[in-house]
């Protein structure tokens, strides 16, 4: 009787440490990535609250009107893929269409704030001395966008490229009902006909 009692405590002991173990594994894990001072863009947490949802509606003068793009200025479709928090599902009119080359980028803010990992999007025009398009991952340039605070004159490492046409889009925010106005950028692949 002695020996189970002691047996079924000696059990429960380690499961016990077990148990928090994987508790500190987890808090390791998450003390890490706060020191590596690192925001995943597309992450459910990313907060884009310094993100110019609305524009001007200027674009770069060397940027071309897309001829013949699937969702022609004035219509409307259906954001499939939201950056931010209101976006995904909104009904989004044509303000522009052009074809370009859309990065995906991972950047220092010039504010001081975290990095920032894959940004969706930037196009080739909105980078700084680009040569020819498109840049290969793993290239480093600086960029002119001013999508977010800290984005203009930031050097940002091309993640991804994409030959695509890029809308600028108006568009009610679903989770706030905030209109936003030429917004830059959604893909032709992020959007879909009503």
């Amino acid at each position: 009787m002695l020996f189970k009692r002691k047996w079924s405590i000696g059990l429960m002991a380690a499961v016990a440490l077990l148990t928090l173990s994987a508790c500190s594994a987890d808090t390791t894990k998450s003390e890490a990535d706060s020191k590596n001072n690192i925001v995943t863009e597309h992450s459910t947490e990313m907060d884009h609250s310094t993100m110019n949802h609305s524009s001007s509606g200027a674009v770069p003068t060397t940027l071309k009107n897309a001829e013949k793009p699937k969702f022609p200025v004035g219509s409307t479709a259906i954001i499939t893929d939201g950056h931010m928090a209101g976006m995904k599902g909104a009904e989004a009119t044509i303000v522009g269409a052009y074809d370009t080359t859309a990065y995906i980028i991972s950047y220092e803010p010039t504010t001081g704030e975290n990095r920032v990992e894959n940004h969706k999007w930037v196009i080739h025009e909105e980078l700084i001395n680009q040569g020819e398009a498109p840049l290969a991952p793993g290239t480093v340039v600086k960029t002119d966008a001013s999508h977010m605070e800290g984005m203009e004159n930031a050097t940002v490492h091309i993640d991804e490229a994409i030959q695509t046409t890029v809308y600028m889009i108006d568009y009610t925010s679903t989770t706030n009902g905030e209109a936003v106005k030429n917004h830059k950028w959604v893909t032709e692949e992020e959007l879909e006909a009503k």
